[in-house]
């Protein structure tokens, strides 16, 4: 994802109203404020401990995810774009896209442990349940980098054969990255690295967010043409092509509540349901900031934070909106 910035940053906090499992409505439940540089990309939810990591400039804020409070910063953290943890070892990681390389730090402290290379512009990551490794997509080196996180070690420099975006995990030995200047998605095997499928995405420009339904096997595919395709994990046939909001950087999928949000830099949330495995509606689309274009989800709660930069205060600050029930 490409790094934003205004004279503040915003981070906030959409969440839907449900009624059992049905979504109800939306709603802004909270505004957060956060000291910082102005620029933002990824954000991470740590459910388990109540902790929001927040991506800003040279570090990472990382904040009491109910009320906002100031846990600590994570420093020199040079062109920060995403967030990763590795719960079973108290480790986290931060891609720091200027410097090409990954911070680790201990997730108790928020202490730089290390340092791990990478290729140019390490963008997005993520930790993988299934290999147990950290996954880092490099956008100017269109590959991925794989990091042991029991040793910190890169086992695999994996190449995508185009500029990568968001990866997921089907949990199951697969691996899937939107790949932004070809218009595909990249499906490679998660223990041998070797690349199994690309699907093309016909109707679809530029993707950029993406989610998985696991238990359905469905991709979420935000584009930067205002659609989103929902594709079959196994063979990559499109099943829905849906309308969003323009500026499409995010996607985030509830497994519960079986709702995809796109998170849109035109200032708009669009809500999706899932009825069934075959059939997607939009069913809301919700006014949140303009350039609120990344996302995270927490399972627990089922809010939805973004982050945003605020053009017309001139103290710097980063705020984190809530929606709510």
């Amino acid at each position: 994802m490409k790094t934003a910035a205004f004279l503040t940053s915003l981070c906030f906090v959409l969440v839907a109203t449900v009624k059992g499992q049905n979504i109800n409505s939306t709603h802004l439940l909270n505004t957060f404020k956060i000291n910082g540089t102005g620029k933002w990309d990824y954000l991470l939810a740590d459910h388990n401990n109540n902790r929001l990591y927040v991506s800003n400039g040279t570090q990472v804020n990382v904040l009491n995810i109910l009320t906002g409070d100031s846990i600590g910063v994570i420093t020199n953290t040079i062109g920060v774009h995403g967030i990763a943890l590795a719960p079973g070892l108290k480790k986290g990681y931060v891609s720091n896209g200027k410097t090409g390389d990954c911070t680790v730090f201990n997730s108790e402290t928020l202490q730089e442990i290390s340092r791990v290379k990478t290729g140019e512009n390490p963008d997005a990551i993520f930790y993988d349940e299934y290999s147990k490794n950290i996954f880092v997509f490099n956008g100017r080196s269109n590959s991925a980098t794989v990091i042991n996180p029991a040793t910190d070690k890169v086992i695999a420099t994996i190449p995508l054969g185009g500029k990568p975006e968001t990866g997921v995990s089907d949990r199951k030995g697969k691996i899937y990255v939107n790949i932004e200047d070809k218009n595909e998605v990249v499906c490679f095997d998660a223990h041998t690295f070797k690349i199994l499928k690309r699907f093309k995405l016909a109707g679809g420009e530029e993707p950029a967010g993406l989610a998985i339904d696991r238990s359905n096997s469905r991709l979420f595919v935000g584009c930067a043409n205002k659609v989103m395709l929902i594709l079959d994990a196994d063979t990559g046939k499109i099943i829905s092509k849906l309308a969003i909001g323009d500026g499409s950087d995010g996607v985030a999928f509830d497994a519960v509540l079986k709702l995809a949000y796109s998170s849109n830099g035109e200032g708009t949330l669009t809500i999706i349901k899932e009825t069934s495995k075959n059939k997607f509606n939009v069913i809301e689309t919700t006014k949140t900031a303009i350039g609120a274009r990344t996302i995270t989800l927490d399972e627990k709660s089922h809010h939805v934070f973004l982050s945003v930069g605020d053009r017309n205060s001139t103290i710097k600050n980063f705020r984190v909106l809530e929606l709510g029930k």
